[in-house]
């Protein structure tokens, strides 16, 4: 009876240390949104969860976005995240929030199962499971505008570069930004909104150097035309130093014979 028990006890310890991992160790793979963090709605207050404050160090990009808005019209808009933790393209690499005072969003064509409404509200869209696994931190979404009359509509968007090992920790980084965009006339010109430093840093080539003997026909046509520029060049200076050299009247190194021809020849004089 003791040691069925103590075994008891023990298999109850155990769960529960289990639940404080799962606990500790959730990751918000399948998108986030609503006041998650405590902190307030995630796509203005941020990823807290990851780490307390945004880092600058990664740059959070919104393309697309109109100067001016028409009611009810449809706006392709492009977020994307560079910077943060490398991209681990075996796991999860990042996610968004984004939310909108005014219209609707939704996930662009071709790229629905990307992104989902949080909690099934239009106003609100975050990334899906497949979404999280995004090589590029890149998603595309489609806002529509409000009716006419609506007046200024507000984004908040908050983007989150993890580093895939399914803890949210300050190993994370995490940036935000606001925008907004009034009604007016639109020309079909967009503009790109972004926060952070903006220095972007480009990857790191996959190769360092060419080995010359595998360029095989490109290498040798490479030196055909080296030399056949050197030919050239070669000409040019043959046919400076025969101008310079064969026909001037007033070099020092020539012979007699041609000095008299010359001199005879500036006379008039015929031999």
């Amino acid at each position: 009876m003791k040691i069925h028990q103590l075994t008891s006890q023990r298999l109850l310890v155990l769960a529960c240390f289990a639940l404080l991992l799962a606990g500790s160790s959730q990751a918000y793979s399948t998108g986030i949104g609503g006041d998650e963090d405590g902190d307030g709605d995630v796509s203005l207050a941020g990823c807290t969860c990851h780490s307390e404050n945004p880092d600058n160090s990664v740059t959070l990009i919104l393309d697309g976005m109109p100067y001016h808005y028409v009611g009810g019209t449809d706006y392709s808009l492009t977020i994307q995240m560079i910077g943060g933790p490398d991209v681990d393209t075996s796991s999860n690499t990042g996610g968004f929030s984004l939310r909108v005072s005014q219209g609707t969003l939704g996930g662009a064509e071709g790229f629905e199962s990307e992104t989902h409404h949080w909690d099934d509200d239009p106003a609100t869209l975050t990334h899906s499971g497949s979404g999280a696994e995004n090589a590029e931190r890149t998603w595309h979404v489609v806002w529509t505008a409000p009716e006419s009359g609506a007046g200024i509509t507000t984004f908040w968007l908050a983007g989150n570069a993890v580093n895939g090992d399914g803890v949210p920790s300050d190993l994370d980084r995490w940036n935000r930004l606001i925008t907004s965009v009034d009604e007016g006339g639109d020309d079909g010109a967009t503009r790109t909104v972004f926060s952070g430093n903006g220095e972007i840093t480009p990857p790191a080539p996959s190769e360092t150097h060419v080995d010359l003997h595998e360029m095989g026909a490109a290498l040798r046509a490479h030196w055909l035309g080296l030399l056949g520029f050197g030919a050239v060049i070669l000409v040019i200076i043959f046919c400076g130093l025969l101008l310079r050299y064969g026909f001037s009247r007033h070099h020092v190194g020539r012979s007699n014979l041609l000095k008299l021809r010359i001199k005879y020849s500036r006379r008039g004089d015929q031999l």
